[in-house]
C-alpha cells in the first residue's frame, strides 16, 4: 500500500485499519447494490447495456476511499447513462449519492470537491429537460438531494479536521511540556554543577591555606627545636590550629551537601569579619602580616562577604607557598559603591621560575571567578619594585554595616 492515502493525503494507516476500511467499502457497495437491482424484478425491459450502466454505479464504490474524485466522475458518468438509457432506470441514484458524500468528505483538493458540485448544479437543469414528465417537485428533489449528500460529507470532513487539530494540539502541548521538563532538569543540573564548583573552590582554599601553614611550620620546627624551644612550640601549635580550623571549615562546607540533616546547626561560613583571625593565624609563620581598614565598613551581600574572605585567604596562602616573603599587607578600602581589597607582599614576584598560581594557576582563577560571581573584578601581578599584588573590587549594598 502507498505511504500516503491517495484520497486523503495523510500518512498511511496500519494494515489492520486499511483492511477494515476496505471491508466497510465492500459492505457499502453491497448495500447500494440491493436497491439498485430491485427494479430489475419489475422493469418492463432489461438490456445488457442497462445492466452495465447500473453496475457502473455500484462496483467503483469499493475503491471510493483510494480515489474519491475519480470514483465520483466514473459513478456520475454511469448514473447519467442509467438516466438516459432507462432500461431499467432508477428513482434515486444511490451510488452517485455515496460517491458525492465520499468526495466531500475525503477529497484531496478543494477544487475537486467544489468543482464537481458546481458542475453538477450547472448541468442538472439542462439534464432535466431531457427527461419526460419531470415536474418542478421532481426537479428540486433531483437538485437538492446531491447537494444534501455533499453538505453531509463536508460536515463530516470538518468534524474530522477539528478532531485531528485537537489531537495535534494535544500532542504539541505534550511535546512542549516534555521540553519544559527537560529544560528544568538541565537548569537543575547546571545549578548543581555550579554548587559543586563553588564547594570545590571553597575546599581548595581551605585545604591549600591549612596545608601551606602546616608545611611551613613543620619545616621551621626542626630548625628551631633546639635553639628556640618556645618558637618550636608555637610552630607546632600553629600546625594543630591550622588542622583544626581546616577540619571545622570542611565540616561546614560538607554540611551543605546534606541539606536534610543538621539543618540550622551548621556554623556560618567565614566572612570579612573573620579576617583578623586569619591574619593572626598567618602571623604565626615567619611572615608578618598587617591588616589595614580605610573608610567606614558597609554591608556586603552574603556571597560577596564570603568571597572577600576567600580572596584574602587564597592570596595569603600563595604568599606563604610561593613568595618567599617576610612581610605582607592586607588593605580593605571601603569606597562609596565597592570594597577594594589589596593584598601585597615583598616576595620575589614573578621571575619566570615560580610555578603554579603566579602564572595563572588555580588560585588566581579561583579569585577571579569569586569576584566575577559577585559582580566584581580581580587581577594579580608582580609589582615594579618587587613583590606581588592581588587587587579585587567587590560591590556592596551601600548601607553602613551594623
Amino acid at each position: 500500500m502507498s505511504d500516503r492515502f491517495r484520497g486523503l493525503g495523510l500518512p498511511a494507516r496500519p494494515r489492520s485499519r486499511a483492511v477494515s476500511g476496505r471491508l466497510v467499502d465492500v459492505l457499502i457497495a453491497a448495500a447500494v447494490a440491493v436497491p439498485v437491482f430491485v427494479p430489475f424484478a419489475t422493469a418492463p425491459e432489461v438490456t445488457p447495456l442497462g445492466v452495465l450502466f447500473n453496475l457502473g454505479t455500484v462496483v467503483p464504490l469499493v475503491w471510493r476511499r483510494r480515489a474519491p474524485f475519480a470514483i465520483a466522475l466514473v459513478v456520475a458518468a454511469f448514473a447519467m447513462g442509467v438516466s438516459l438509457h432507462h432500461r431499467p432506470g432508477q428513482m434515486l441514484q444511490y451510488g452517485a449519492l455515496v460517491a458525492i458524500y465520499t468526495l466531500a468528505d475525503l477529497g484531496r483538493h478543494r477544487w475537486q470537491r467544489w468543482g464537481f458540485i458546481g458542475a453538477l448544479v450547472a448541468t442538472t437543469p439542462p439534464g432535466a429537460l431531457l427527461v419526460k414528465h419531470n415536474d418542478a417537485g421532481e426537479f428540486m428533489f433531483t437538485l437538492l438531494l446531491p447537494m444534501t449528500a455533499f453538505l453531509l460529507g463536508t460536515l463530516a470532513r470538518t468534524a474530522r479536521e477539528r478532531s485531528n487539530a485537537l489531537v495535534e494540539r494535544s500532542a504539541q502541548l505534550e511535546r512542549e511540556r516534555e521540553a519544559l521538563a527537560r529544560e528544568r532538569q538541565a537548569e537543575a543540573a547546571r545549578a548543581a554543577a555550579e554548587e559543586r564548583a563553588r564547594i570545590a573552590r571553597d575546599m581548595h582554599d581551605v585545604l591549600a591555606h591549612a596545608v601551606s601553614i602546616m608545611v611551613v611550620q613543620a619545616e621551621a620546627g626542626p630548625v628551631v627545636v633546639r635553639t628556640d624551644p618556645d618558637r618550636a612550640e608555637r610552630s607546632f601549635d600553629a600546625i594543630a590550629d591550622a588542622g583544626r580550623d581546616a577540619m571545622a571549615q570542611l565540616r561546614r562546607m560538607l554540611g551543605v551537601l546534606k541539606e536534610e540533616q543538621d539543618h540550622g546547626v551548621r556554623a556560618p561560613q567565614p566572612t570579612i569579619g573573620a579576617l583578623p583571625g586569619l591574619v593572626e593565624h598567618v602571623n604565626r609563620t615567619q611572615i608578618r602580616v598587617r591588616l589595614t581598614v580605610e573608610g567606614g565598613s558597609r554591608a556586603l551581600p552574603p556571597d560577596a562577604d564570603l568571597a572577600a574572605y576567600r580572596i584574602v585567604q587564597e592570596a595569603l596562602t600563595n604568599t606563604v607557598k610561593h613568595a618567599n616573603a617576610t612581610t605582607a599587607e592586607v588593605r580593605l578600602r571601603w569606597a562609596e559603591h565597592e570594597l577594594e581589597i589589596t593584598v601585597t607582599d615583598d616576595g620575589r614576584g614573578h621571575d619566570g621560575t615560580d610555578p603554579g598560581w603566579r602564572r595563572g594557576g588555580d588560585g588566581l582563577i579561583g579569585i577571579r571567578e569569586r569576584a566575577v560571581a559577585c559582580g566584581g573584578t580581580a587581577e594579580a601581578g608582580p609589582l615594579p619594585g618587587g613583590g606581588f599584588r592581588v587587587l579585587a573590587h567587590l560591590p556592596h549594598a551601600g548601607t553602613v554595616a551594623a
